[in-house]
């Protein structure tokens, strides 16, 4: 059977038809789509867990009870999670564990680009990279396989473009009829890592990479493809696809395990051919392992270290270099210059988000422009990851510091203790908060902060698709389950001061910033409503009467998309519009109204 697939949905299909029993993790794209398709088998276990960390953790108990444990998350998430994952190198598995690490160079989504190849290295564990649909679905079975053979989780690296382009992949295998129960072993010198039992462990690993090295060698997913002499080409993942396209003349070794490094084979390709070059995207991972073993090889002389690749990109600077000749044609890729021409489209809050009020309130409160000294007057606005981010774009312009999952607690902390003498404010969102943010709260609390905390708590985990988790009152397979207060959790915290406040009331939600700020205590703020994109069109879409605007672009100020200035005075597109009522809220003329309005007055 064939089916058109996304490398998500491939890898999903071959960790099922591989007998997986258990499947853990936390949103974040470019890798959501794998746990989202699992949890649609009502077979197997499929997680959200609150954090990447707790996911490695449920996947490795799963793994030391027998049973095959597929966990997965994107790159900045497997530092989160790196803790387990080099535990779990160390004590070795039971049942085979998969980790799916999903890059994601260019940073489309992201916070930054780090090649998590090097997490291999470091952690001393196999790693596979599919090219695309088909063999991300083919190369689970034996990463399973290579897991339980040499005790080991096995690492497998995709990327944005892998992840998410669909490929025809053939399904040609059907899931076991028959799996192993779960059954616990006692080993103390194994799973239980005192620092004795690590030692001799840590030795093992050292071993068992010798072991995969050899297995490198003779793996099926490192091949050469015989072309031209003249030019000899490395790469793996979807590298290859690019180089195959751009040099179909040229003799290709083709790595679907990237590391260890079949190193035999890699020396035995290099004598076939007069010139040797590696391309990859990101990080010269292959070309330094190849360099140290004595190589001639180019890759990063002309291959661009930073930023996603595609074959266009490869094509130009391999024209620049002299491996391609001059011609006329274009890339196959939109060039630079293409791009420059293309209308710009500032990213925004959707229209009705549950975020726009706070933030409006916040950009208002005091002042937010430098000072005559250049200091920075009004309070700071600590920020996170999630949909809130746009506030920090004009016209809002609230969120000053974002760095990675929690963080924006900690660094409001930080920053008090520092003698910042600013009103601080930390804009947590719901699933961020239960993600990483519950630590920093406690650390506030135990070491006497003053700080404001925000908590935006839309109900879902927006930015990656509507994802449950533990404040949802759902499971990843559609389940009920218990939803977190998130006012009687920080309470319990040690927080006196935690209360709610509707996002569309804007002169409750005014009214309660303006109180937590002022507050000389730790205040913990939750802001409750639901995100616009699942509560589309619950309330009537507004409209403005021409005739009593004034013009003062006070309602524009809220950065809303469905705002438009028209020819002379604000206009409000009803297709956009998802009837929140702010901007009604914001106009002193009361000039926004209903939509139904408009009918009484055209009557």
């Amino acid at each position: 059977m064939k089916k058109l697939l996304s490398g998500n949905e491939a890898i999903a299909y071959g960790a099922y038809h591989a007998g997986i029993r258990v499947a853990a993790a936390y949103p974040g794209t470019p890798s959501t789509e794998i746990l989202e398709n699992l949890a649609r088998y009502k077979d197997i276990h499929a997680q959200w867990s609150t954090n990447e960390k707790v996911a490695f953790e449920v996947a490795l108990g799963a793994c030391y009870a027998g049973v095959r444990t597929l966990v997965s998350m994107k790159h900045v998430g497997l530092n989160v999670a790196a803790d387990p994952f080099m535990a779990a190198s160390v004590t070795g598995v039971r049942g085979g564990l998969v980790v799916v690490s999903a890059d994601d160079p260019g940073i489309h989504s992201s916070q930054g680009e780090q090649d998590n190849r090097y997490y291999a290295i470091f952690a001393k564990v196999p790693m596979l990279e599919p090219s695309d649909s088909q063999e991300a679905y083919d190369m689970m079975p034996l990463a399973f396989e290579i897991s339980e053979r040499f005790d080991t989780p096995v690492m497998l690296r995709s990327t944005t473009r892998v992840s998410h382009a669909k490929t025809v992949v053939d399904i040609n295998r059907e899931r076991p009829s028959k799996l192993p129960e779960a059954v616990f072993r006692r080993e103390m010198s194994k799973f239980v890592a005192l620092p004795v039992n690590a030692r001799r462990r840590q030795l093992l690993a050292l071993q068992r990479m010798e072991k995969l090295a050899e297995y490198a060698e003779s793996c099926s997913l490192n091949y050469i493809i015989r072309g031209s002499q003249e030019l000899g080409i490395i790469a793996s993942g979807i590298a290859f696809n690019y180089a195959r396209e751009i040099f179909p003349e040229a003799s290709f070794l083709k790595l679907g395990m990237s590391y260890p490094l079949p190193k035999k084979l890699i020396g035995c390709f290099a004598q076939e051919v007069k010139r040797l070059i590696v391309v990859e995207e990101l990080e010269p991972f292959l070309e330094e392992q190849i360099k140290a073993m004595g190589l001639t090889v180019e890759g990063k002389s002309f291959v661009p270290r930073s930023g996603e690749l595609s074959s266009g990109l490869l094509r130009t600077v391999a024209q620049k270099n002299g491996l391609l000749p001059l011609t006329e044609n274009k890339p196959l890729a939109l060039l630079a210059d293409d791009l420059q021409n293309l209308p710009k489209r500032p990213p925004l809050l959707c229209p009705g988000c549950p975020h726009t009020g706070l933030f409006f309130i916040l950009s208002s409160y005091g002042l937010r422009k430098g000072g005559a000294d250049g200091s920075e007057l009004g309070p700071v606005i600590t920020g996170d990851i999630g949909c809130y981010t746009l506030a920090a774009y004009p016209c809002l312009s609230a969120m000053d510091t974002c760095a990675c999952m929690g963080a924006g607690i900690g660094e409001a902390l930080g920053m008090e203790k520092a003698g910042l003498k600013n009103k601080l404010v930390a804009v947590i969102g719901d699933s961020t908060f239960l993600h990483s943010g519950i630590t920093s709260l406690l650390n506030a609390v135990y070491n006497k902060s003053s700080i404001t905390v925000v908590v935006l708590d839309n109900r879902t985990t927006a930015m990656t698709g509507h994802q449950q988790h533990p404040g949802t009152g759902f499971t990843a397979q559609g389940e009920p389950a218990m939803a977190v207060d998130i006012v009687a959790l920080a309470k319990s915290c040690g927080v006196a001061n935690a209360s709610e406040v509707s996002a569309f009331d804007i002169r409750a939600l005014r009214m309660a910033v303006k109180e937590a700020i002022n507050n000389p205590e730790l205040v913990v703020l939750v802001v409750r409503g639901d995100c616009a994109a699942i509560a589309r069109k619950k309330i009537e879409p507004m409209f403005v009467e021409q005739e009593k605007c004034v013009n003062c672009g006070v309602c524009l100020s809220l950065g809303c998309a469905a705002l438009q200035k028209g020819n002379q005075k604000t206009q409000i597109n009803a297709q956009l519009c998802n009837g929140c009522t702010l901007c009604q809220q914001l106009c002193s003329p009361q000039a926004i109204k209903p939509l139904h309005a408009q009918e009484g007055l055209n009557a």
